[in-house]
């Protein structure tokens, strides 16, 4: 341990202080010392800080930068998996793959995020809260995209008001500024019949988000949301946590198109960060947009 150093909950309330600001100096929380630099895409730590803190820095910086106008938007993407691959036994139980560290690793992107986006799936069978209770920081709007409206209505998400949470349906949309009433759920129809047999186009459902006012976009789950938003090529980033566990069958993570060769697959920059209980790819496709 570096002496002296940041320690991780000064250095995440830095982080928070750093969202959509750049070209600034911050200093660390109760204190009139510099502690951060942001010079347009780059930032600089001027303590003293240990390995687990400038990692935390090298994830979430990236999720801080401003959008560059009121036109743009960033996605990032999550999938929690073992080692073989998976993201839930046959049955769909998925709770938990990931430890503690990359469940808190998962509520921090929350917390820098407007909205996060869970599809009916994920959202029937895991009855999330899609708040941020590990880590300081405020809750997003909930999202779940449910063109078949298969979420209980007793579930977390339409019950706790916690926060305001977004249920798109089926429906013919009116695009146009939209308000989002706190705490309250906003029944949104925008997915077309719900007899259509085609997936949902990821993009419109980030044209009706951008409508609410939501630019940072977090797609939290499950795999097949998460992978039409990769096929669609809308995603900057994707955090994949993998987990010391193998479970032989089940769900897989991604489910995206066949290819017959290697150069024909995805090949996204990488950096790879031990969060403790789980290792983490985080993956940037395009650098130049985020």
């Amino acid at each position: 341990m570096v002496r002296n150093a940041l320690d991780t909950d000064i250095a995440w309330q830095l982080i928070l202080d750093a969202a959509n600001r750049s070209n600034i100096t911050l200093p660390a929380p109760g204190s009139d010392q510099p502690a951060l630099k942001i010079n347009g895409k780059s930032w600089e730590l001027v303590q003293p800080a240990s390995e687990q803190v400038h990692s935390l820095f090298s994830l979430f910086m990236p999720l801080c930068r401003p959008l560059e106008d009121a036109s743009s938007i960033r996605v990032i993407g999550q999938l929690g998996q073992s080692l073989d691959g998976r993201i839930a036994t046959v049955t769909g139980c998925s709770r938990f793959i990931n430890g503690d560290d990359g469940i808190t690793h998962l509520h921090r992107i929350r917390a820098l995020c407007d909205a996060v986006v869970v599809g009916a799936g994920t959202a029937s069978t895991d009855n999330p809260r899609l708040t941020v209770r590990r880590a300081p920081g405020r809750n997003p709007v909930r999202v779940v995209i449910d063109r078949h409206e298969r979420v209980p209505a007793s579930h977390h998400l339409f019950t706790d008001k916690a926060a305001p949470t977004l249920h798109l349906v089926a429906g013919h949309y009116q695009p146009g500024q939209q308000r989002i009433e706190p705490g309250a759920v906003t029944r949104v129809p925008c997915l077309g019949s719900s007899s259509d047999t085609q997936p949902v186009d990821p993009k419109h459902i980030l044209r009706v988000l951008q409508d609410f006012g939501l630019r940072k976009i977090f797609i939290e789950g499950g795999g097949v949301t998460v992978s039409s938003f990769l096929r669609a090529g809308l995603l900057d980033r994707l955090h994949v946590m993998v987990a010391p566990m193998i479970i032989g069958s089940g769900r897989p993570a991604f489910s995206l198109p066949e290819i017959d060769q290697l150069d024909e697959a995805l090949r996204p920059e990488a950096q790879l960060v031990n969060l403790g209980s789980d290792m983490l790819f985080d993956l940037s496709f395009y650098p130049d947009r985020s």
